[in-house]
């Protein structure tokens, strides 16, 4: 299966409301469309995950941001522009979004992401897509598709198939925590 192919059936996956096993920007994922609650109670489903507990999505850049974020503080955009590595920020308020993706509070996580399918996949998409370790809740996440339990990957409507060879060990983003004043906060290095 090549890229395009991967990218057809993914798209393919989302727009019927499933879920997709796909590589991201740092360790593999579970994902769907995050404006979709049917996929996002199946995404918890097969993590086994409690719902109250939110999920990160995925965006391409900061026009898409604006549409899921209320009052993007100064700080976030000063932070995207300069990093040059995934890193995940905690907004005080996510917007047009399925109920399970915000936490309680409100607050969400995003990504803007830059690795090629991706962002390539949310482009064509025009909708984030949620990004949640590709592992049952409670246990290790896993650091390339070798190490992804085989119930993960039963349950998946879609499984990508690029880069699934690649062995390099990836790791979960950095995650900081922006409120609405702009102070930062490291939640995870």
């Amino acid at each position: 299966m090549n890229f395009e192919e991967d990218l057809k059936n993914s798209l393919k996956a989302l727009k019927l409301g499933g879920v997709i096993l796909y590589p991201t920007d740092t360790i593999w994922g579970l994902g769907c469309d995050a404006t979709n609650p049917a996929a996002v109670e199946k995404i918890f489903r097969i993590k086994t995950r409690s719902e109250s507990k939110s999920l990160i999505i995925l965006v391409n850049g900061i026009d898409m941001l604006e549409r899921y974020v209320k009052n993007i503080p100064d700080t976030a955009i000063q932070i995207a522009d300069v990093s040059d590595s995934p890193i995940t920020i905690i907004y005080p308020e996510g917007k047009n979004l399925a109920s399970g993706i915000c936490s309680e509070d409100g607050s969400i996580g995003i990504r803007i992401c830059n690795e090629p399918f991706c962002n390539e996949l949310i482009s064509r998409f025009r909708k984030p897509v949620v990004s949640t370790s590709a592992n049952i809740s409670g246990r290790s996440a896993p650091v390339h598709f070798g190490e992804i339990d085989e119930a993960i990957i039963s349950q998946a409507d879609y499984t990508v198939s690029y880069r699934q060879n690649d062995r390099q060990k990836y790791t979960p983003s950095p995650v900081i925590i922006i409120d609405k004043n702009g102070v930062l906060k490291i939640l995870r290095k």
